[in-house]
């Protein structure tokens, strides 16, 4: 392992609870953020089918200022409005998002809808043809943000959101600095409302970051300690996250994705990583997006070890540490290795490994190749517009 010496890194305010009864800080937490109206923001199964909305109503006492329970799965454009509205109705002046990814960056645009006056179209980032991407800078003051996870993941403490709105052919994406959250709550109470179904694809997300982090040939001094325990916390936890019971193994996994945040905080950036890290975040976020029955994690584990297979080739260094990683002998190719390896973590945690077994239609595979080729996080200098061909490939191939 080489280091790099040139790189910048960010650090943010943030206050962070964990473990049995953590959300009692709540009020003292609101205390210091001086907020008198603390709305929540969530989907319906946390606040229908479980107590912890009440529990957080009760303990807020009188500083609760009501709730939005209908954020979906996809982060709707309707429904983050609709949560815009009712906030603004209510005088909120802090939001409290509970919940898991999508109601995590749900509360973020909501927090940009009610600051900024522009049109929204003006709020997103912008995809000009054939030109790389731009984000609009977004300069409003916005609430302050608590979130309370129901389950890990990499939206708890990052500044971007994706918004899915039936009009368009691609997810509506915002980033606003601002809209980092002030506080995190990991309780035992509130991860363990997650169903195990829920906890196994989160687990699946954050342990396949985990697995494409250790592909990078370099990094900053900073990104390693946190990179490497980012791994051991997933592998370790997602063995365990099917023991409804085990409160630990969810909130290791929330560890694991805030080191992983850190790490990029610290230099590191999934733009900067290979080739097969950055074709499957698009691939199967265009998947997840256009069919909303398949989770982040169940579409990440279909296409990850087909797309090591075909795009593996173009960084060979990567591949072989990411193989030496889980031990895998030398004597093949290192993307054959790597993938071999990504296979057999996956189906070990019952998660699909071909994107057959995600119930979605073969003829869906051109739209999910033509909305891959707007993804910011995976392709800001638009590189993928020429590789239509070789994505296509790789689709059919983990077909």
């Amino acid at each position: 392992m080489s280091y790099r010496h040139q790189f910048r890194a960010v650090g943010y305010p943030l206050r962070l609870y964990s473990g049995r009864d953590a959300l009692e800080h709540l009020p003292a937490e609101l205390k210091r953020l001086k907020a008198r109206q603390a709305f929540v923001v969530c989907g319906r199964s946390v606040s229908r089918k479980t107590g912890l909305i009440d529990r957080i109503q009760q303990i807020l006492g009188p500083v609760y200022a009501g709730r939005y329970d209908e954020i979906d799965k996809d982060t709707t454009l309707a429904s983050v409005q609709a949560a815009a509205q009712a906030a603004h109705a209510a005088h909120a002046d802090l939001l409290i998002g509970v919940g898991a990814g999508s109601v995590i960056q749900g509360t973020r645009v909501v927090a940009v809808l009610l600051a900024e006056t522009a049109p929204v179209d003006r709020l997103i980032t912008q995809y000009p043809d054939n030109a790389p991407a731009i984000s609009p800078k977004l300069l409003a003051p916005k609430l302050p943000i608590v979130n309370v996870l129901t389950a890990a993941t990499t939206a708890q403490n990052r500044a971007g959101s994706a918004v899915k709105d039936p009009a368009r052919s691609h997810r509506m994406e915002f980033f606003d600095p601002k809209t980092r959250p002030a506080a995190l709550f990991w309780d035992e109470e509130a991860l363990l409302t997650a169903p195990v179904s829920l906890a196994r694809t989160t687990a699946a997300s954050v342990l396949w970051r985990a697995i494409m982090n250790l592909g990078a040939p370099s990094m900053g001094p900073l990104s390693e300690g946190d990179r490497l325990q980012a791994f051991r916390l997933a592998r370790n936890a997602a063995a365990r996250v099917a023991d409804p019971q085990d409160a630990g193994a969810r909130i290791e996994l929330c560890a694991a994705a805030f080191l992983q945040n850190r790490d990029a905080d610290d230099g590191g950036a999934l733009t900067e990583k290979h080739w097969p890290a950055r074709v499957t975040y698009a691939l199967a976020t265009a998947l997840f997006n256009l069919h909303g029955h398949v989770g982040q994690g169940e579409a990440n584990t279909a296409l990850t070890a087909t797309v090591i297979r075909h795009f593996g080739g173009r960084d060979p260094v990567a591949m072989r540490l990411i193989a030496d990683a889980f031990g895998i002998a030398e004597g093949r190719p290192a993307q054959e290795r790597a993938a071999d390896a990504v296979d057999q973590i996956f189906a070990g945690m019952g998660m699909p490994t071909r994107v057959r077994e995600l119930d979605i239609p073969h003829g869906s595979l051109v739209t999910i190749l033509e909305n891959s080729l707007k993804n910011f996080n995976a392709d800001p200098k638009r590189e993928f517009l020429r590789e239509r061909d070789a994505l296509m490939a790789a689709l059919e191939a983990a077909w």
